[in-house]
């Protein structure tokens, strides 16, 4: 399965590396996750509970780093192993670019398989849960670099000052 998409995230380039390098943001962002380890260097170990259709699971994997490009790029490999669900392993290029307004630009590329019990699912139930999992863990990775939108809070351009993101919350 291929999947690639692009979002737009307003803030710095460095701010978007650091956070993607941050095993606590990752495991905020990852749907289903209960752990999260290890660090850019090393790799990272996760557990993630989902229900893929009627097989639920719980995956244990390691993600790799590769090829990082400060704050250009980088390729990430992982493997996931969910005892008689079967397995998904897969890679992904990540390229990270500023914006005109100054923020940044992720674009990634996805190529990934299944076996076992999740592959006898069918293509169309995996790649769509594959899709709403990507869509979910960026759309989590945009409001944690960004900071969460409040309800009635105006923008910023409205109000003119930015809303605190991950790293600006921590550094407060």
């Amino acid at each position: 399965m291929h999947m690639s998409d692009s979002r737009e995230i307003n803030a710095p380039t460095s701010e978007v590396w650091a956070a993607i390098l941050d095993a606590e943001v990752l495991k905020q962002c990852v749907p289903g996750c209960t752990e999260m380890a290890g660090n850019a260097t090393d790799g990272f170990d996760a557990t993630v509970v989902q229900k893929v259709g009627p097989v639920k699971a719980t995956f244990k994997g390691h993600v790799t780093l590769s090829d990082l490009d400060e704050p250009k790029s980088l390729h990430l490999a992982g493997e996931g192993k969910g005892g008689a669900a079967g397995f998904a392993k897969g890679g992904a290029d990540v390229t990270l670019s500023e914006t005109e307004n100054g923020g940044t630009l992720l674009h990634y590329e996805v190529e990934a398989k299944v076996g076992g019990k999740l592959a006898q699912l069918g293509s169309r139930i995996v790649d769509g849960f594959a899709k709403k999992m990507a869509d979910q863990f960026f759309t989590n990775f945009k409001e944690a670099v960004e900071g969460p939108a409040q309800e009635g809070e105006t923008t910023e351009e409205e109000s003119g000052e930015k809303k605190k993101g991950w790293l600006k919350r921590i550094v407060s």
